[in-house]
């Protein structure tokens, strides 16, 4: 499986019922889901399971910058047909970070996921995710990046260079 890439952007969002307004106009209704990431200790990089509440589970492996601005990251996502096992031997082998507990609205626009969302103890974030690929090269996906902070209004808004795990201090 070969490694996928985005260019993300996190902000601090302290009305998120704003931006969800602004998104009618733009993108379709969303897909709602309740998150769990647990992080384990690596070396390089990151390594999460996410479960989602009547969904598959993924395994998430990443590597990006803590940086504030628009940053590149690369990832894999592989199946976890038994999370519960994979949770147990990863946290054995590895040790286990903690975990991040989240209500996430996703919206699409063009090849941009944009997330809302709703962090136990952290409180609220937009995160924009350009998904690179055929037809959204990095120049196409900063410019729609930069054109949806405008449009939601969160352009100025307090970025976010790490993730949820490190802000909560796992």
């Amino acid at each position: 499986m070969s490694a996928r890439q985005n260019i993300e952007l996190k902000v601090r969002c302290a009305d998120l019922a704003a931006v969800r307004a602004a998104l009618v106009s733009l993108a379709p209704a969303p897909a709602v889901e309740s998150q769990t990431d647990t992080y384990f200790r690596v070396p390089h990089g990151r390594l999460k399971l996410r479960e989602i509440d009547g969904q598959p589970a993924v395994l998430v492996a990443y590597d990006r910058p803590d940086r504030g601005e628009f940053r590149l990251s690369t990832y894999h996502l592989v199946p976890a047909p038994d999370p519960a096992a994979l949770k147990a031997a990863l946290a054995a082998v590895l040790g286990s970070r903690g975990s991040v507990r989240k209500r996430r609205e996703i919206y699409l626009w063009h090849n941009v996921r944009i997330h809302l969302d709703e962090v136990a103890d952290l409180g609220t974030f937009v995160e924009f995710e350009a998904v690179l690929g055929p037809g959204a090269d990095e120049a196409t996906s900063r410019e729609r990046l930069h054109h949806l902070g405008r449009w939601l209004g969160v352009a100025d808004a307090e970025p976010v260079p790490v993730s949820y795990a490190d802000l909560l201090g796992l």
